[in-house]
């Protein structure tokens, strides 16, 4: 069994996707069709733009869909599609691109979703104010304790259940660094504060999920052609206004990632492909599932040796 699985923001390179495009008219075709969708010139900006720009939340999300589209429809062109999998999933705005390889949502619905809740998500708490930290070296279970304990009568809450010993917290600066030093004093191997702009997938982002809401009240949502695996259940989902509601729950609410791969593995899944730029996700699913194998799908020619 195989799982097609999408990356989250983090991974994002200046140039990303070019090479596809060159390779691939249908990849081509991808950066055309998010560009006309935004009604920007977004294709420049991922290619020969400048990184901090391209790494502004609002360009980071739909950039880093529009390449994981693209490495998509390359592998589309290949001969491969949605059926060669049995399950999608992608790590927060991953999410999104898994629901447009499965045809759920179009790709022009799925740019400007994506550009919404960029802006939505950097508007929700005033720069400054909100922090992310990777914790590593305990388990979720620690890690979710220990930012309650910090918390005080501010936020700060486990964020991200990446694989068994990494952990992100996220919430009010102040509240995420008295959670990292504490993490350190009980045994972290490290506690990282992250370069990001906004305490994502915390509670803090509650204001981001209301424009999601009537966003996604919008928006035409088809069944999925294989199952998603929900970030917040950490299950499986097919039915529109399940996924529906649950990418609203997903802004304010934690990635459970380690038990998503988890549980694709359990049901079956021995080959997980990382569509898009980067390779975040294996390293973790390596580290959920040892005994899987995992493949990258973001230069031509990793897309041309999938019929090798």
């Amino acid at each position: 069994m195989r799982a097609f699985v999408f990356p989250g923001q983090g991974a994002q390179t200046v140039g990303m996707g070019r090479e596809l495009a060159e390779a691939y008219p249908a990849a081509r075709d991808v950066f055309d069709e998010v560009d006309e969708a935004l009604g920007e010139k977004l294709s420049a900006l991922i290619w020969d733009g400048d990184i901090e720009t391209l790494t502004l939340t609002q360009n980071a999300q739909p950039a880093l869909m529009a390449t994981s589209m693209a490495a998509f429809r390359a592998l589309e062109s290949e001969g491969i599609n949605i059926q060669d999998a049995n399950f999608v999933a992608g790590h927060s705005l991953g999410e999104y691109s898994a629901l447009c390889a499965a045809g759920a949502l179009t790709l022009a619905d799925t740019a400007r979703l994506l550009r919404l809740r960029g802006v939505a998500m950097q508007e929700a708490v005033p720069v400054g104010q909100g922090a992310m930290a990777a914790i590593l070296g305990l388990d979720f279970e620690t890690v979710d304790a220990i930012a309650r304990e910090a918390a005080g009568d501010e936020v700060c809450q486990a964020a991200n259940d990446n694989d068994p010993a990494q952990v992100v917290i996220s919430g009010h600066k102040a509240a995420v660094e008295r959670a990292a030093a504490l993490a350190k004093e009980r045994g972290a191997k490290r506690a990282l504060m992250l370069p990001v702009s906004a305490p994502f997938h915390s509670v803090l982002m509650q204001p981001a999920a209301a424009v999601m809401a009537d966003a996604l009240a919008g928006v035409d949502i088809q069944p999925p052609a294989v199952p998603l695996i929900a970030n917040v259940r950490a299950e499986a989902v097919i039915e529109p206004g399940a996924i529906r509601r649950l990418l609203v729950e997903q802004v304010t609410g934690a990635v459970r990632w380690r038990e998503s791969v988890a549980n694709m593995a359990e049901a079956g899944v021995t080959d997980f492909w990382e569509i898009g730029a980067g390779k975040a996700l294996s390293g973790m699913i390596k580290r959920i599932a040892k005994d899987v194998a995992v493949r990258n799908i973001g230069m031509p020619d990793e897309v041309r040796a999938v019929k090798g």
